[in-house]
């Protein structure tokens, strides 16, 4: 397919209008105005991998459709909310949030490779990083010291992956030696999207003695670039379970066949697609809304056309931090 020259040769992370523009990735006819006034109030970045995707001759490139920004961003319907999995108010210390009994949240750094477009956080994850301070993370392994009832903590954002990788070492350390811990879990874009920060000394930073699964988030089957399978490879044998998570969105994964690419693309990887989520109606984000009984439907069409392997768990989050509840179809 063809691509600019431009953004297949760019070898920097493009942070702003002005940027895409130069690399070919904004169409002649883009509301500039409108684009800076997003840039203003949500962050932009599009890594070297994913701008090398993109081919800015196909208006519903669904690569684009994921990072690169448009004025609609700006249009709030509705029933959109500016916390929609209700982070703030179970958050007992900055960094941790405890919505379900037995698993918590600890959020290292608000800072991600690329900024989707659609991310239900986009309020308050940026390139400034949101890092927990020294003081903040103490007070946040003390706290997960102190309740017994966590087994599983997962580590999100922002992206972890985006820590160094003695960083990030010294973190899964710190939380493996509480004795109640038993499992730990990272959510992470970097594989498929900045497979480049996927090295020998962070795949190091991830074995540990207690089982740690990396939730890879990808979209569409194009992201499994041949450097993402690689970065794939050396994680797995590094010993890291690997497990997929998906948004179901408008414009880029709203077919059968493109669930079905990118599931087998997954397993391919050696990631076993385990969430396909509901789009979380963060503001400005209503244009990617698939809704639930067109969702179930898609599903139900893949039920014999892939194996079980490639099946995930179709789930929405319920207000006011509800948590995730299946809504797939019934086969019964």
């Amino acid at each position: 397919m063809p691509h600019s020259a431009a953004a297949r040769n760019h070898s920097r992370t493009l942070r702003d209008t002005a940027a895409l523009s130069e690399a070919g990735l904004l169409p002649p006819e883009a509301d500039l105005a409108g684009l800076e006034a997003v840039q203003a109030r949500y962050a932009i970045a599009v890594t070297p991998a994913m701008a090398a995707l993109i081919d800015p001759a196909d208006p519903r490139d669904p690569i684009a459709a994921q990072y690169i920004p448009d004025p609609a961003e700006l249009r709030t319907a509705p029933h959109e909310i500016e916390d929609p999995t209700a982070d703030a108010p179970f958050t007992p210390v900055p960094g941790v949030v405890h919505r379900y009994p037995d698993r918590a949240l600890l959020k290292p750094l608000l800072a991600c490779p690329v900024y989707c477009r659609f991310c239900f956080r986009r309020e308050v994850v940026g390139p400034d990083g949101g890092l927990l301070t020294t003081e903040q993370l103490e007070a946040a392994l003390a706290w997960f010291e102190r309740t017994p009832q966590v087994r599983e903590v997962i580590l999100t954002g922002g992206d972890p992956l985006m820590l160094s990788p003695r960083r990030l070492a010294w973190l899964l350390e710190r939380l493996s030696a509480i004795p109640h811990i038993e499992i730990l879990r990272i959510h992470s874009r970097v594989p498929v999207a900045d497979p480049g920060r996927v090295t020998a000394a962070l795949a190091a930073a991830l074995t540990l003695e207690k089982p740690l699964y990396l939730c890879v988030h990808a979209n569409h089957a194009r992201e499994f670039t041949t450097d993402a399978m690689a970065a794939l490879r050396l994680l797995t044998g590094a010993g890291v379970v690997l497990l997929g998570q998906s948004v179901l969105l408008r414009g880029v994964n709203d077919s059968a066949a493109a669930l079905e690419d990118l599931f087998r693309a997954m397993l391919r990887g050696r990631v076993k697609p385990y969430y396909l989520h509901q789009l979380d109606p963060a503001p400005g984000t209503a244009r990617f809304e698939v809704p639930p009984e067109e969702g179930r439907a898609l599903l139900a069409a893949l039920r014999f056309r892939v194996t079980g392997l490639a099946w995930p768990t179709y789930v929405q989050e319920r207000p006011n931090g509800g948590g995730k509840a299946p809504i797939g179809p019934s086969f019964a």
